[in-house]
Formats: C-alpha cells, sequence, structure tokens
C-alpha cells in the first residue's frame, strides 16, 4: 500500500514537473517570438516619425489646354520634361513638411519652380505602401515670375525603412496664369 502511494506520489510530482516544466517552456518560447515579432514588425515598419529625407525625381509638366483636351497628341506634344530634389521631415509619421525645387530647361533660370509642401501619408500597414495627400505654396522664376497654390496626391513604396520610389501628381494654381500639371516620378532616401 505504502509502495503504491509513493508511486502515485512520484508519478503525480513527475506530471506536475513536466506540467511546469513545459508551461516555463512555452512562456519563454512565447516572450522570445514576442521579441522576434517586436524585431519583425520594426523591420517592417518602414515610416516613421521624426524621419528625414532627400529625393530625386523627374518631372512632367502640361498646361491647362492640355488637361482640358487630353489626348495622346497633346500630352507628347505639350509635355516638359525635367529633374528636381526635395527635402522632407516627418514631424509625426503621418504629418510631414517637404521643400523641393526643379528645373525644366537650362536656358535663362536654373531654378524654374520652388515650393513648400503639408503632407498627409496614411502607412497601409506592412506592406511598404503609403498613399499622401499635400498642399502648399511656392514661386515660380521662369517664364513667368509668379506665386501659386497647389494641392496633389501620391503614392509612395518603400523597399526598405530607408529606400523608396514615389509617384505623385498636383494641380498647380497661380495667382496670374492659368492652371497647370505636374507629375513627380522620383526616389527617396529616409534618415
Amino acid at each position: 500500500m505504502k509502495l503504491l502511494l509513493k508511486n502515485k506520489l512520484f508519478t503525480g510530482g513527475t506530471l506536475l514537473l513536466l506540467a511546469l516544466k513545459s508551461a516555463w517552456g512555452a512562456e519563454t518560447e512565447t516572450m522570445d517570438r514576442s521579441a522576434s515579432y517586436d524585431h519583425h514588425y520594426d523591420q517592417l515598419d518602414r515610416y516613421r516619425a521624426n524621419e528625414f529625407s532627400l529625393e530625386g525625381f523627374g518631372t512632367a509638366s502640361i498646361g491647362k489646354s492640355t488637361i482640358t483636351h487630353l489626348s495622346g497628341e497633346s500630352i507628347r506634344d505639350d509635355t516638359e520634361l525635367g529633374i528636381g530634389l526635395g527635402l522632407t521631415y516627418f514631424i509625426t509619421r503621418n504629418l510631414g513638411v517637404e521643400g523641393e525645387m526643379y528645373s525644366q530647361n537650362t536656358t535663362g533660370v536654373f531654378i524654374d519652380s520652388a515650393s513648400i509642401n503639408a503632407i498627409l501619408r496614411l502607412p497601409l500597414e506592412h506592406s511598404g505602401f503609403a498613399p499622401y495627400i499635400f498642399g502648399g505654396g511656392g514661386h515660380q522664376f521662369d517664364l513667368s515670375r509668379i506665386w501659386f497654390a497647389q494641392a496633389g496626391l501620391g503614392l509612395e513604396y518603400r523597399f526598405t525603412s530607408h529606400v523608396g520610389i514615389f509617384v505623385d501628381a498636383r494641380c498647380v494654381m497661380p495667382n496670374e496664369t492659368r492652371y497647370y500639371g505636374v507629375g513627380r516620378l522620383g526616389m527617396r532616401f529616409a534618415f
């Protein structure tokens, strides 16, 4: 009888120890997975607050008549191409300020246009994509010396938390001449 009781206690104690060990191991594994997940989450969270970025881009602009009478021929004949640079700082993950300038020709003034924009971006979970809207104003230095307001929308894709590509389009509304459209395609390097 005593032997049977000892065996039951030994078996019960062994099972209890195995259960405790299993629970401890599962908790440790969960903690390890959680830490791994947090690291993985950080790797996938490509858009951050207090983010500074430098961007290089190509531009294409079309006038009001091309916009209102959109055709392949009018786009081919009336589109002006250019290059530009920009600097952006995101105060929060979603709200930023951008300064940019671009040139569409090498005659006259080198910088044709410079502007400042407020940007609202909405990163889509951990996909790497972030649609954004922006608005602001600036000054045009070539052809006509005018001030303008602008508003647009775009999409960015980040390959990593530091390198991405973007495309956007805007309507530019000058104070003295007809409105026009500008599209950009470029690369962004975030720090």
